[in-house]
């Protein structure tokens, strides 16, 4: 893979920042794990002939779902591109847990 020219990289971290590893990444792969079984269930209940309603109701779950992890990633760009080599401190870590918790409140 090429080498990305970032200010991280530059600056000597990861650009990968918190999905190199910790638990926002096991968050992230979870939340995706879930969205994965809930589209195969959609694409069962296709294949099974079931009605369009129920169909649409599993859709709109798993959208969701998929937008939950979207909202997640923002606020991980976020704690990478705000961080610096001591990590973030508490009053910003305190408000991007707002941020995240708008965003998955009113998304």
């Amino acid at each position: 893979m090429p080498e990305v020219d970032t200010p991280q990289a530059e600056a000597g971290r990861a650009p990968e920042g918190a999905l190199a590893h910790g638990e926002g990444r096991k968050d992230i792969l979870r939340r995706l794990r879930r969205v994965e079984g809930q589209l195969r269930g959609v694409m069962r209940m296709i294949e099974e002939g079931e009605g369009c309603m129920p169909v649409a109701q599993q859709l709109s779950a798993a959208r969701k779902a998929l937008d939950a992890v979207f909202f997640r990633m923002t606020v991980c760009y976020l704690e990478q591109e705000l961080a610096d080599e001591e990590g973030l401190d508490d009053e910003t870590a305190e408000k991007l847990r707002t941020v995240g918790t708008l965003l998955g409140k009113y998304g």
